[in-house]
């Protein structure tokens, strides 16, 4: 996330783009890269991207022993690497590099 804030593709996840509502932020709209909350997205929930709840600093979703689910951060690097992959394209003619795909695979088995 801090890379493509840095790349000025940051991810704004502080309000709902639709509503402005602040609270059940469940969603990521792939066009404007900010957070869409359960009931303004539901018509369009299967075009929105998953928001890891982590990524909004949600205490309850860390294990017992404080570690977030490797779910949670292959869900997390899915997401970035959605953007990361769109903002590379457009940039330039090749995909992003092996390593991080290697990284979530570690994630996701």
């Amino acid at each position: 996330m801090g890379l493509l804030a840095d790349l000025g593709y940051g991810l704004d996840l502080s309000a709902c783009a639709v509503s402005g509502a602040v609270e059940d932020l469940i969603y990521v709209s792939p066009k404007s890269g900010r957070a869409v909350s359960a009931d303004a997205g539901a018509p369009w929930q299967h075009r929105l991207l998953p928001l890891p709840g982590f990524l909004l600093a949600r205490p309850n979703l860390r294990e017992e022993s404080g570690a977030l689910p490797k779910s949670a951060i292959a869900d997390g690097l899915k997401l970035t690497g959605f953007f990361l992959e769109r903002l590379v394209s457009d940039c330039h003619a090749r995909p992003l590099p092996g390593e991080r795909l290697r990284v979530l695979q570690r994630f996701l088995g």
